[in-house]
């Protein structure tokens, strides 16, 4: 609890934590925006430049890990991958890089060369699908499923790779098919485990179901220090509640993408998952969020994908009001000189924590409270001929008012005239 925090106590009675499950441990991130998150089919392949900022921006989140590619797709991929680690390197950024890799020998020999060129450790995320569907729908068996997972985390441990085993479908397979491939990962050399609901198909007690049991896997393994993680997709509208669910169920790191980016529907939303973390305490304080806008604005550009307006804590709606009752409640908050109570009296998010700010606009459910505050936030004195004529047009119109309309309406400011 911060010194405002204290300041301010009793204000919010918090019923979340009446039956609080707190993380059990601490978790890290994986950032997967410059790899998953570029297979969704309306995104665009950043131009290296932008990537590097998207690093950049990770790093100033306090993000731990990011995939910066699958270098076995291609030239672009094995250049892009190289120059990134060569970023981590010279900068002497904290984030550290994984790659991902089918269990197949040409995905992995590359991320074994740039390891060797750039100096730069980078842990190989092996890929395999392990569901019964995807077993009938490639003609795979289990034992060459097995073979080329044996194959390729021996290959990589004897380059010198740390391994991320990872199941795809996990949350669709037979327990005794996820069983016998992670063993045998375990038994091979894999230092994590990665659950994938690649289809988004669990629910939060199939995650909590599905997480135990790998947990129990591990203690049975006879290398506890072997790490779980947890990779979810957001088919359903799950994906952040599940990541979540994971949390508490034990997981030691959870992925995501800014903007909830990648294949259909997305993945779990990185940003999303920082906000709730931080507000449910799960997030150490001293990681500075400022950043969080900059960082989704950018992937945003850079992928060409738009921030929907409603979209939490970072779209233009999140902390803005033009509701009448609504909007007294800050304005009054913001008379008293109270920040910390405007950023919280009709928000579940604080503003300020995220480098923002609420909003007061003016529209047709706006109160006369509304056109004094921007009258007066804006430099106008708000003389009732003015508020009258702007409340006016406000309650004829079917939308917010532009800055323009209103400064239009009000004339000249205070400060202008003469």
């Amino acid at each position: 609890m911060t010194e405002r925090d204290r300041d301010h106590e009793g204000l919010i009675y918090d019923w979340n934590e009446v039956d609080a499950r707190p993380a059990r441990h601490r978790v890290t991130l994986d950032d997967e925006s410059l790899r998953d998150g570029l297979q969704s089919p309306s995104v665009h392949d950043p131009a290296i430049e932008d990537k590097l900022e998207i690093l950049h921006l990770m790093e100033a989140l306090g993000i731990h890990t990011a995939n910066v590619g699958l270098p076995g797709a291609g030239p672009r991929a094995v250049a892009d991958v190289t120059r990134l680690c060569e970023e981590m390197r010279d900068a002497k950024l904290k984030i550290k890089a994984n790659c991902a890799a089918r269990t197949h020998l040409n995905d992995v020999e590359p991320i074994a060369r740039i390891v060797q060129k750039t100096g730069v450790p980078i842990m190989a995320c092996l890929f395999i699908g392990s569901s019964e569907i995807r077993k009938y729908a490639e003609d795979w068996s289990l034992e060459r499923m097995l073979k080329h997972s044996v194959e390729a985390i021996d290959f990589a441990v004897r380059e010198g790779l740390e391994v991320m085993y990872v199941t795809e479908d996990t949350t669709r397979a037979k327990p005794e098919t996820i069983d016998l491939l992670y063993r045998t990962a375990i038994e091979h050399g894999a230092s994590r485990l990665c659950i994938c609901d690649t289809c988004g198909h669990v629910e939060p007690r199939g995650v909590q179901a599905l997480v135990r049991h790998m947990r129990a896997l591990v203690a049975k393994s006879g290398r506890p220090e072997v790490k779980l993680d947890w990779h979810g997709h957001n088919d359903r509208g799950l994906g952040l509640i599940n990541a979540i669910a994971a949390m508490e169920a034990g997981v030691d790191q959870v992925h995501g993408c800014a903007l909830g980016i990648g294949e259909r529907s997305g993945n779990t939303s990185m940003d999303q998952l920082l906000v709730n973390m931080r507000l449910m305490g799960w997030l150490d304080e001293s990681v500075d969020l400022t950043a969080l806008p900059r960082y989704v604005q950018k992937v945003s550009e850079a992928c060409k994908v738009p921030i929907p307006k409603n979209y939490p804590v970072v779209g233009s709606d999140a902390f803005e009001t033009a509701t009448g009752v609504h909007a007294a409640a800050v304005i009054k908050a913001f008379r008293k000189g109270d920040t910390w109570l405007a950023n919280r009296v009709y928000s579940g998010v604080p503003a300020d924590v995220f480098g923002l700010e609420q909003k007061i606009t003016i529209g047709p459910m706006s109160g006369k409270s509304n056109v004094v505050f921007w009258l007066e936030r804006h430099g106008y004195e708000p003389q009732d001929a003015v508020v009258e004529r702007i409340f006016d047009a406000a309650k004829k119109s079917n939308r917010l008012l532009t800055e323009a309309e209103v400064r239009a309406l009000a004339g000249a400011p205070a400060s202008a005239r003469v």
